[in-house]
């Protein structure tokens, strides 16, 4: 189980002492990891109500030319390059700031797939 609570280390090294248990609402929850393939979509429950949508895979890519001003839909063909996790490429992981190349060119994900549920680039 992930956890975001508070470490049982202070930032001296030294142990700390908790005046209470693991709470549910600090319990993270794992990785998404949004690979290139047929668009599927998960939604998530979050505090207070709220949903996330969550991108397990995606096909296109809204991409953005910043010189023109024009924003198009793209097919993904792979991932170049992931500053993430250098083995996210070879699995075809697509997060933000990953290079990913797409039919108008390469292109950086300005978007958050797993959180947002959509993929938006910028040409390079």
């Amino acid at each position: 189980m992930r956890w975001q609570g508070r470490s049982t280390r202070k930032y001296t090294g030294g142990r700390l002492h908790h005046n209470r248990r693991k709470k549910a609402y600090e319990a993270g929850r794992p990785a998404t990891d949004t690979v290139i393939g047929t668009e599927r979509r998960k939604k998530v429950r979050t505090m207070g109500g709220n949903m996330k949508l969550r991108l397990l895979r995606c096909e296109f890519a809204n991409v953005a030319d910043p010189n023109s001003g024009v924003t198009k839909k793209s097919k993904i063909i792979t991932v170049k390059s992931n500053a993430a996790n250098t083995f996210f490429v070879r699995r075809n992981i697509t997060t933000k700031g990953a290079v990913i190349e797409t039919d108008l060119g390469e292109a950086v994900v300005t978007s958050r797939p797993g959180r947002d549920g959509i993929v938006n680039a910028k040409l390079i």
